[in-house]
């Protein structure tokens, strides 16, 4: 489970890391390090233990097992994005504050993080009269303005509607980033990953199972857990192999050599996405219009795809079904 190695100096990292909530381990035996100049992105599906993760790594929470060591500050912003009955100058000047930053000091600080978060027009605005988006913006503005050595964001997008989620990580993607800083970001979707972060760290069931570069990962996942958990939803048994797809790597084509049978068509914004059946499996793609409709026939070109032994398959299918 290794990517490319960092240049800079480990600022955080952990060992055999174990994390309780009440009688159960939530997190179970994480080993990890992050750089100064890193941005990470920690990604998981609900319930895996990112946040408790997140909070064990900030000090917020007390391992079970193993240890975690910090190099520098830690600044910790948590996914709701609580603000004063101030202004949001003052909401930024406060984080400051208690943080031990000179009076004279705060000012320009707390407006150079709000022009880099796009939020300079709302440094008069009371808070509570910030739409979703403004308070996300503001709530990120003051984790910056601290200029930790260590920065933790749990889900920084979380509970936007998606044309303003889009806008504000255009403006988080750079803002994020630093030389100086390592940064670790746990968020909701594949989307926000791969818009941000150098490197991946996927948590499955509180177990770390793979990291990376995001590229790196959708190109070659290390297990047939991973790979369903990055969209591979399509699946073709050939001989001793399983061949697991993406709907990019699968083209409709007259002159493809497979022949398939479509069996859902879902409307999408700029095409159809196609439910494909074939002899030995199933496979997924999208189609522009106009597209074909419920039980046509169509040939089928795969480009691409992760190959694994199937028996793993089966018995990855197996353990889902018996979770469900």
């Amino acid at each position: 489970m290794s990517g490319a190695d960092p240049a800079g100096p480990v600022l955080l990292a952990c060992e055999r890391l174990s994390v309780r909530r009440g009688e159960r381990d939530v997190v179970r035996d994480v080993t990890l390090e992050l750089h100064q100049g890193e941005l990470v992105a920690l990604l998981g599906p609900n319930g895996a233990g990112k946040s408790t993760l997140l909070d064990a790594l900030a000090g917020a929470l007390a391992p079970a097992h193993g240890t975690v060591q910090r190099r520098g500050r830690v600044a910790i912003a948590l996914q709701s994005a609580d603000l004063a009955r101030r202004t949001v100058l003052q909401n930024v000047m406060l984080a400051l504050a208690w943080w031990g930053v000179p009076r004279s000091e705060r000012p320009g600080r707390a407006r150079d993080a709000l022009a880099t978060m796009g939020a300079t027009h709302l440094v008069r605005r009371a808070a509570n009269t910030l739409s979703g988006g403004e308070r996300r913006r503001v709530h990120l503005a003051r984790a910056l303005a601290v200029a930790p050595d260590i920065l933790l964001l749990d889900e920084p997008f979380a509970g936007l509607d998606a044309e303003t989620r889009a806008n504000l990580l255009e403006d988080a993607v750079s803002a994020l980033r630093s030389d100086r800083r390592a940064t670790l970001v746990v968020v909701h979707d594949r989307a926000e990953a791969w818009a941000l972060a150098d490197r991946l760290l996927i948590l499955i069931d509180g177990r770390l199972v793979a990291t990376g570069p995001p590229r790196e990962l959708l190109a070659q996942p290390p297990s047939v857990t991973v790979a369903r958990f990055l969209g591979f939803d399509g699946e073709l048994n050939e001989g001793h192999q399983t061949l697991l797809t993406r709907p990019s790597h699968v083209a409709l084509d007259p002159a493809g050599p497979l022949r398939a049978r479509v069996t859902r068509a879902v409307g999408l914004e700029d095409g159809v996405r196609l439910e494909l059946e074939l002899d030995n499996g199933r496979l997924y793609t999208v189609a522009p219009l106009p597209a074909p409709v419920l039980g046509d026939s169509v040939r089928v070109a795969v480009h691409g795809g992760a190959r694994f032994p199937r028996a793993d398959a089966a018995s990855d299918q197996a353990a889902a079904v018996s979770l469900s």
